[in-house]
């Protein structure tokens, strides 16, 4: 018989059918899955189940393939208007024109294919995760095979180190504990049995199982499996992962808007000049070639081109602050922050357990350093000790050292443990007490952890001595003490001792941390084998704080958060005490823990109001973190998500930018994210998020820019066409313009420094438009001003020309009038807010070579005679320039004197 169960189907008859294993006792689980717990499968049943259930494999029912990243970049409204722009432009003969706007728009598109073609890999990443071999009982012997030849009711054997490469149900451990931080979230490692969890058991609780993809951290165990490939909780999460569809990111979104404006200004446009044409007596057909001529003018040919460039070269920016980005878009939006919700472990914390605290009886120790590295040092009272005259401490030290079966090392990319988190800590402890550790053990004996006994115990024989060095929940231990260590020796434990012993293990608790106590016992000889009686009547040593600690610069990153008015929720699968007392030393005022259970009887409107509150999350699976993004989405919030673990990855990729952890990040969350921190520092996000401000700053000053220019020709062709006036600007003239000095000007304004204070603002509102009045008003008067100077110098130079050539003299000089005002204009932008004295002259040096350049090359575009004649233009006396110059600086000098009267009215109030 072939059972039903959760697994990849492959046969319409395979349907899979659901079952809580965890809490089936171990021979009901076996049965049903019609499986033999000493043999395992035959050869002949595992091929007809992987007929059944196909490989053991993560499919990916939604890849997306490199023609579908190099199409996306087209889907986009201004894109749409300037490819209309070019079919417009061959309909009226200007192929030049047309073949201009074509070559933008393909290597608009080409740069950012370049940059996003590192497409979704979170499947393949999970693939990459699984165990590429596990051992398993097959025809009564233990046998080797691939990871994807595994089927249900294979029974598969685990030691330490080993990874999981299926969903299992256990049928015999050995001390055994998982690391399931990946999956869950929770930072300590977790211990297993086989007995039946608790009903409705959460996924970390559910201590029967073994799950895909964790870490075996310590001791033994066989399991049959239960679920493969789809049908896993890391199949769950994959799946999960991939119905979840990229929505368009702020800027995406407002950009749409802009070309929709763009759109209908241009229309407009056209159609006022055609009609105006027509009534004042022009050739109806002559006014619509016309109007459409102008409405493509009001279109920034060079606006898509360069906002790509600017998130382009922000990319390279975001380096410098630690994080790559996956998306061109990313960086803005991290900037548009509202809410940034992060997990804790490997993302506020190191994900390296840590001894903080000691306690003795006689004295009370805090311990420095982080991690797994031995760097750090013992203090009292904030100041440092030396060990070698605390032996109480050394004693403690020593038995938590011989008390163990972890080991630490270092590599070229830091120190790393093998073995239990916990018991690597101690190591590090002893070793920052510069304990020798180099002398062998001993070890004659060892009665191991388990959650039934809650201690550990090593017997150590040291020369003609036997010692037993004992670790585990203080009040396991301390029940067992007769005994306390004192000043250099021992003496009778008194009820005033335990009950400073029983304090002490409880303050620590109270502060989140992990607590173990130790103790050791001289055995006589005939001792060692009695497990019962060799853990009684011990020595209190004293007793360990342990914790995950935070990164150092975390608590000043959360203060940046808050002066930037973005808020952070701790979103967890650890427990909620441990979360709260993270957030107290953090710096986040948190007045109520929801757990994962709770939160499933919370309605989303309920829900709603709660997120308003200071909080945090514990206990979590995927899906609450999935459906708290969701929910503060609706609410309007712009939600950063940060997470290392699979866990995270559907939340990753359903928030408006997820961000993973580089180095300690799972392949799956890299994959589902848009920015990767290299240095896994949550302090690297503030930096990210002023690099954002500062490129939609200058995607703010570059449209703007761009659109005042188009206006100001927008202007000075619209009313020479009222004034009956010869042809202002020719169309090559008007192409010259918006992409050699404009678009070089623009690249240079997106490359301007972060303005002051950017950091001491409130994230910008989702709804506020690219172009808000004050923006439109700023257009319309500065492109207002442009095109009057521009008509003016025009008509004054028909007025005083003479000859044939008077035409192409005042073409030129409204040519080379438009370009002086742009260049001048450019300045006004480097600062929306502030006058130049406060930004500096030089303090973009970009601006100033787009400054050189553009000159340059107006230079050459009026006395090269090559350029001459492709642009129409002739020569200009000294006296035309210092005409021109003139009636330019104005532009300039206008909007200072009201940048310096605003700036200082805001001063004083």
């Amino acid at each position: 018989m072939i059972p039903h169960v959760n697994s990849t189907a492959h046969s319409p008859d395979a349907e899979p059918e659901i079952q809580d294993w965890y809490r089936l006792d171990a021979e009901t689980a076996i049965l049903r899955l019609d499986t033999d717990p000493q043999n395992g499968l035959s050869t002949h049943e595992a091929a007809d189940r992987m007929q059944l259930y196909g490989p053991n494999t993560l499919e990916n029912k939604r890849r997306v393939h490199w023609y579908m990243v190099l199409a996306r970049q087209f889907m986009d409204v201004l894109i749409f208007i300037l490819l209309a722009a070019a079919v417009i432009s061959v309909a009226v003969g200007e192929i030049t024109d047309a073949v201009t706007i074509m070559v933008i728009v393909i290597l608009n598109g080409i740069l950012g294919f370049i940059q996003e073609w590192k497409a979704e890999k979170a499947i393949e990443a999970l693939q990459q995760m699984l165990a590429p071999h596990c051992r398993v009982v097959r025809d009564g012997r233990e046998t080797e095979i691939t990871a994807k030849e595994l089927v249900p009711g294979d029974m598969v054997v685990l030691e330490t180190g080993n990874r999981v490469p299926g969903d299992l149900r256990l049928i015999k451990t050995l001390e055994l504990r998982m690391n399931e931080s990946s999956l869950t979230g929770e930072s300590e490692s977790v211990a297993k049995q086989t007995k039946p969890a608790d009903e409705n058991a959460p996924l970390a609780e559910q201590s029967s199982m073994a799950w895909m993809g964790t870490e075996v951290s310590n001791g033994r165990a066989r399991g049959v499996v239960t679920s493969t490939g789809m049908a896993t909780e890391f199949g769950r999460i994959a799946q999960l992962t991939q119905t979840i569809d990229r929505e368009p990111t702020p800027l995406q979104r407002k950009l749409a808007v802009l070309g929709k404006q763009l759109g209908i200004f241009s229309i407009g446009i056209s159609v006022v000049v055609a009609v105006a044409g027509w009534l004042l007596g022009r050739p109806l057909m002559e006014m619509f070639l016309t109007g459409i001529s102008l409405a493509v003018a009001v279109v920034p040919e060079g606006l898509p081109a360069v906002v790509t460039i600017t998130l382009a070269l922000g990319i390279h920016a975001m380096v410098k602050q630690r994080a790559l980005i996956r998306r061109l878009q990313a960086a803005e939006t991290l900037g548009a922050a509202t809410v940034i919700c992060t997990d804790k472990t490997g993302t506020l914390t190191q994900n390296e357990m840590t001894v903080t605290h000691v306690w003795l009886l006689s004295d009370e120790f805090t311990v420095t350093g982080t991690g797994y590295d031995p760097q750090g040092h013992f203090e009292q009272n904030r100041l440092p000790i030396d060990c070698r005259t605390k032996p109480d401490l050394l004693a403690l030290l020593k038995t938590g050292a011989a008390c163990n079966h972890a080991r630490i090392f270092k590599d070229e990319k830091g120190w790393h443990e093998i073995g239990e988190p916990t018991e690597a800590s101690l190591l590090t402890a002893a070793s920052k007490s510069g304990l020798d550790q180099d002398a062998p053990v001993r070890i004659v004996n060892e009665f191991s952890f388990n959650s039934r006994r809650k201690r550990m115990t090593i017997i150590e024989q040291f020369q003609e001595k036997w010692i037993a060095h004992v670790k585990g929940a203080p009040e396991v231990i301390i029940e067992r003490c007769t005994r306390i260590a004192d000043n250099g020796g021992d003496r009778e434990m008194t009820e005033s001792d335990r009950h400073a012993a029983v304090v002490g293990y409880q303050s620590m608790a109270d502060q989140g941390l992990r607590t173990l106590a130790l103790a050791r016992r001289n055995l006589p000889k005939d001792l060692l084998l009695d497990e019962k009686n060799v853990e009684q009547e011990l020595t209190l040593l004293g007793i360990v704080g342990i914790i995950d600690p935070p990164h150092r610069e975390v608590p000043e990153a959360i203060r940046l958060a808050r002066s930037a008015g973005i808020r952070i929720i701790m979103i967890t699968g650890d427990a909620a005490a441990t979360a709260k007392s993270i957030a107290r030393t953090i710096g986040l005022n948190i007045k109520r823990a929801i757990s994962g259970p709770e939160l499933d009887q919370i309605n989303d409107d309920s829900l709603k109001n709660l997120i308003k509150q200071d909080i945090l999350f514990a206990r979590t699976t995927p899906e609450h973190k999935l459906r708290i993004v969701s929910i503060l989405k609706e609410m309007g919030e712009v939600v950063a998500m940060t997470g290392d673990g699979v866990n995270d990855a559907p939340a990753l990729k359903k928030a408006d930018i997820g961000i993973a952890m580089g180095i300690r990040g799972t392949d799956v969350a890299k994959g589902a994210s848009d920015m990767i921190l290299t240095d896994d520092n949550f302090a690297s996000i503030i930096g990210a998020v002023e690099e954002g401000r500062r490129q939609y700053d200058n995607i703010q000053k570059f449209v703007r820019y761009l659109l005042s220019s188009n206006m100001g020709e927008v202007v000075a062709i619209f009313i020479n066409i009222l004034l009956d006036g010869p042809l202002i600007l020719l169309p090559v003239q008007i192409l010259w313009i918006n992409l050699v000095t404009d678009g070089v000007s623009a690249v240079a304004l997106g490359l301007e420094p972060v303005e002051k204070g950017i950091m001491n603002r409130p994230p910008r509102s989702a709804r506020e438009p690219i172009l808000n009045k004050a923006g439109i008003l700023m257009i319309v008067l500065l492109g207002g001003y442009m095109g009057a100077v521009t008509l003016w110098l025009f008509h004054h130079y028909l007025v005083i020309g003479k000859g044939a050539g008077a035409v192409y003299t005042a073409q030129t000089v409204a040519f080379t009038g438009l370009i002086v005002l742009e260049m001048i204009n450019v300045i006004n932008f480097r600062a929306l807010r502030v006058p130049l004295s406060t930004t500096g002259f030089f303090s973009n040096p970009f601006l100033l070579f787009a400054w050189v350049f553009s000159f340059g090359i107006l230079l050459c575009a009026i006395y090269v005679p090559f350029l001459q004649n492709v642009l129409h233009t002739v020569s200009l006396r000294w006296a035309d320039w210092g005409l021109i110059l003139l009636v330019s600086l104005p532009i300039f000098l206008l909007v200072e004197a009201y940048k310096i009267f605003d700036s200082n009215n805001r001063i004083k109030t």
